[in-house]
């Protein structure tokens, strides 16, 4: 569907409607008005149980361009297309081979993205002209009930500025977005914090393209053997969160990572080196480590040896980073025995959002 609605770009700000809804009984009045904006081409943030996304249309060729528009995303930054039952897909692919259906039944509705083959259905804007598509089914009672509303499928990446850390509360969204979209629907935080698992299928064996909830360990269990893309791997992006520095705060973040102790060894030093020379220096630190950094604001990411609470804390910790004013943020990474599962996907996200990384050794 090709509608005559202008961009904001076109028409200047716009309202941005802000509805509250309950996160499990959402309004059904607020979903159908929600819904009703996505058919008519306007774009509308929802909740799901990694982020907020961005939903559009996914069939409306310019409803999709308005999401690259209005965030300043790169127009080689393919979708993500989200749908609310498992027949949807069918459309949506040329192939959906046995690997993905027993995918599909043990981890849909969920926190896993799968890319394959793309149908003539879906537009190239979606794909970044790429000839595959990543599908996904949210677990989240106000984005299952928007997209059934909506009666099409909604393509939705994250609802923030491009670059900036992901938004995981309806006020990370109005942040960056208001003003520029139709509407919002407020289901408060978000339980995940970090994007969804996005494995390729199209390719054998199949690649986990970005790490998220749903663990290598899990894949692998199922389809024998799975492969992690290299971060550094040159070409065109697979998926969402490949090339392009993602997350990032406003403000300088410098990731120092290696064993704990000599982790918060280094921040210190950095701190004082920074607090010599006149900067204001704000520390992302796990709670059994805050008190080791006295005397420097410390912005809590979750609790020491929880991966899974430092994801669902981290794009809001480092939004309040920005909100301190400091000149450099100094964010602890997450010991090796953590980079498994969450602690994976944590790390991932530290890394692509950071300006610095360094790497130290215990001892040093």
């Amino acid at each position: 569907m090709t509608t005559g609605m202008k961009s904001p770009e076109e028409e200047g700000r716009i309202t941005t409607v802000h509805w509250r809804v309950d996160p499990y009984f959402p309004d059904p009045r607020a979903v159908a008005a929600a819904a009703a904006m996505i058919r008519a081409g306007g774009l509308v943030a929802f909740p799901t149980e990694t982020v907020y996304g961005l939903g559009a249309n996914a069939l409306d060729r310019k409803a999709v361009k308005r999401i690259f528009a209005v965030k300043g995303r790169p127009d080689d930054n393919p979708l993500i297309v989200h749908i609310a039952e498992r027949a949807e897909i069918t459309s949506l692919v040329r192939d959906l081979p046995p690997q993905a259906e027993k995918l599909i039944g043990l981890f849909w509705p969920g926190s896993l993205t799968l890319v394959l083959p793309r149908s003539g259905r879906v537009p190239p804007a979606v794909t970044a002209g790429l000839d595959k598509v990543a599908v996904r089914m949210p677990a989240h009672p106000v984005a299952l009930a928007l997209i059934r509303e909506a009666g099409v499928p909604v393509a939705a990446p994250s609802a923030n500025t491009s670059g900036r850390p992901s938004p995981t509360t309806a006020a990370h969204v109005l942040e960056d977005l208001d003003g520029r979209i139709e509407a919002v629907l407020d289901g408060g935080p978000v339980p995940v914090g970090v994007e969804s698992t996005v494995l390729d299928l199209t390719v054998s064996p199949p690649v986990i393209l970005r790490p998220g909830g749903v663990t290598g360990k899990q894949l692998a269990a199922v389809l024998g053997t799975v492969v992690h893309h290299s971060e550094k791997a040159p070409g065109r992006p697979q998926a969402p969160g490949m090339k392009y520095r993602h997350y990032a705060p406003r403000t300088p973040l410098v990731l120092v990572e290696g064993p704990p102790g000599a982790v918060t060894a280094r921040i210190r030093e950095l701190a004082a080196e920074a607090g010599a020379a006149g900067e204001h220096v704000a520390v992302l630190a796990r709670t059994g480590t805050a008190a080791f950094y006295a005397g420097v604001p410390v912005v809590p990411c979750g609790k020491s040896g929880d991966p899974g609470s430092t994801a669902a804390a981290l794009y809001g910790a480092l939004r309040e980073c920005d909100a301190l004013g400091a000149d450099l943020i100094l964010a602890e990474g997450l010991a090796a025995e953590g980079l498994e599962g969450m602690g994976r996907a944590v790390m991932n996200r530290l890394r692509k959002a950071a300006a610095k990384i360094i790497v130290v050794e215990a001892g040093s």
